[in-house]
């Protein structure tokens, strides 16, 4: 698909309402530190399949939808990004400080920059200015961050998480927007095959169990009373109106757009965090990064506004 004009206001009102869901996942997981990392978000992935299980059905029986072998690829390949993305980010939340793991995974709009770079595709300047004030923000921003034990490998995992999200943002692009491929058709077998490598991941190397006798360990533990309740607000939160409120708004906006509005979720989270008592108060660099971030999205929105509206200029006009 291509972007020929500006985005309706619903698309921005989605993709906020996402941002803000996604933003509150990483404190939420923070509170579950009882269970282990893979195990806790193949809960995660295995209820929001379940919630989107009905809305998948209902439109598989109200549309037709050529699922030829290259859909199929790249549904597959999506859903190993999601599983990639899920299971280092949430591991790298036990690893480093939640500040240090919401920033580098959120660090992908200057790969997304870059790969349009690379393919030849060319950004508004403001669009690339705006990538790269947001990641300025970033790094001044990290300076407060080592409230928590910082270690190099868990913020390399969690950079790991913004690799493996701009392979799931690219597949839902081709296939929400070039394939114009219905929004639960999409989202349901994606996440049911990130939770199904999720599960057979933190069944291979942390040893959970079909026994549901010890709930932290059972693969389906998060039916217990213990942590339903916390799985649930994942599943309709984060998962429903976050991950899947992103899929929806890439059918009006560039992944350059989503990418760099996600960038708010370090700021929003370490806040969320802070309320539920899993993060210390922000301290003076977050309070000066966060408004670079803040900028760099602004400028980005409306780079992306002005690329996609501005008419070529005819020469014979001039």
């Amino acid at each position: 698909m291509e972007y020929s004009r500006a985005p309706p206001v619903h698309a921005w009102l989605i993709l906020g309402i996402a941002v803000l869901a996604v933003s509150s996942a990483g404190a939420v997981f923070m509170l579950m530190s009882e269970v282990s990392p893979l195990l806790r978000a193949a809960w995660r992935l295995q209820a929001t399949s379940l919630v989107l299980l009905p809305f998948f059905i209902w439109q598989l029986q109200k549309t037709s939808f050529d699922w030829n072998p290259k859909v199929m690829w790249i549904i597959l390949g999506s859903g190993i990004c999601l599983w990639i993305h899920f299971g280092s980010w949430v591991w790298s939340l036990d690893h480093t400080s939640l500040a240090h793991s919401l920033l580098f995974v959120t660090a992908h709009p200057l790969l997304i920059v870059t790969a349009m770079i690379g393919l030849r595709i060319k950004p508004h300047r403001w669009e690339t200015w705006g990538a790269l004030i947001c990641v300025f923000g970033a790094i001044l921003t990290v300076q407060d961050a080592g409230t928590g034990p910082v270690t190099l490998i868990g913020d390399a995992a969690a950079f790991l998480g913004a690799i493996a999200i701009v392979g799931y943002f690219a597949a839902g692009r081709v296939l929400r927007g070039k394939q114009q491929m219905p929004l639960f058709l999409y989202a349901f077998p994606v996440t049911a095959i990130a939770a199904v490598l999720l599960t057979l991941h933190a069944v291979f190397s942390e040893g959970a169990t079909f026994d549901t006798a010890i709930v932290n360990v059972s693969i389906f533990g998060w039916t217990d009373a213990t942590w339903i309740l916390l799985v649930a607000y994942l599943a309709l939160g984060p998962g429903l109106a976050g991950h899947t409120g992103i899929n929806a708004s890439l059918k009006w906006l560039p992944p350059l757009v989503i990418s760099v509005s996600v960038v708010l979720e370090p700021l929003l989270g370490v806040f969320l965090g802070w309320l539920l008592d899993v993060q210390a108060v922000p301290n003076l660099w977050t309070w000066i990064g966060g408004p670079f971030m803040i900028v760099g999205t602004t400028l980005v929105i409306v780079g992306t506004n002005h690329r996609l509206t501005e008419e070529p200029v005819d020469a014979a006009k001039i």
